[in-house]
């Protein structure tokens, strides 16, 4: 039987997986870091080592993604504001992590409910669920991108503006907190593409197989009609 709530359900867990698989690419996937050490030529522009700025990065990471690790950024200093700021990246993180579980585990449940013939999803003027979830997110995501291509750095403070409201320890002296220097801003516009391409990829890759699909079902009931 169709049921348009579990379809809904489905296209927005497909949403949801889409978007916390491709926010969680920089940061469960290290070496993309570590490929701006020397890329973006650190250990020179701050005097560090190479060691030492990866060793100050994994261990701030840890902090944020894992729910039991205490702050530290390795041999380099920080201010109790700045070890606050990374407090409040730690419950954004943690929060991407959980919904990327529940949602891969909400997508297989569904999946197994469909091949039981539990239900049926609804398919709006031909479509899958996931063509809808693919469409949501390239538009939303397509014009997020090109409003921070305009202007990155006021895309940044604006998401700094909206995630930590009323905060302004996000604004990093360097010479108090010194992680700042190895995390400059050129690593995290390279993140904003990796998500952002990430979630359009993966946006029209539904997007074509939806088509596919309905293309696929019409050629089906056409022969069907033919044969009758």
């Amino acid at each position: 039987m169709k049921n348009k709530i579990l379809t809904a359900v489905f296209a927005l867990t497909v949403a949801l997986l889409i978007l916390t698989v491709s926010i969680g690419l920089p940061i469960y996937f290290r070496p993309f870091y570590y490929a701006h050490i020397d890329g973006l030529h650190l250990p020179e522009r701050t005097g560090y080592s190479y060691d030492t700025i990866k060793a100050a990065y994994d261990e701030m990471l840890d902090f944020c993604i894992y729910p039991w690790a205490e702050f530290g950024t390795g041999e380099l200093p920080y201010s109790e504001s700045g070890a606050s700021h990374f407090a409040d990246c730690k419950g954004l993180f943690i929060l991407n992590g959980v919904v990327l579980i529940l949602s891969a585990i909400a997508l297989v449940v569904l999946i197994v409910l469909l091949k039981k013939g539990v239900f049926e999803l609804v398919r709006p003027f031909g479509f899958d669920a996931t063509f809808f979830s693919g469409a949501g997110l390239l538009t939303v995501f397509s014009v997020i991108a090109l409003l921070a291509s305009v202007d990155f750095s006021r895309a940044f403070v604006i998401f700094h503006t909206l995630f930590f409201p009323g905060k302004d320890n996000w604004l990093f002296n360097p010479y108090t907190d010194k992680i700042i220097l190895v995390l400059p801003q050129e690593f995290f516009m390279n993140c904003a593409i990796l998500i952002v391409s990430s979630i359009i990829l993966l946006s029209l890759t539904f997007i074509i197989l939806g088509i596919i699909g309905k293309v696929k079902r019409a050629r089906a009931s056409l022969d069907v009609d033919s044969e009758a």
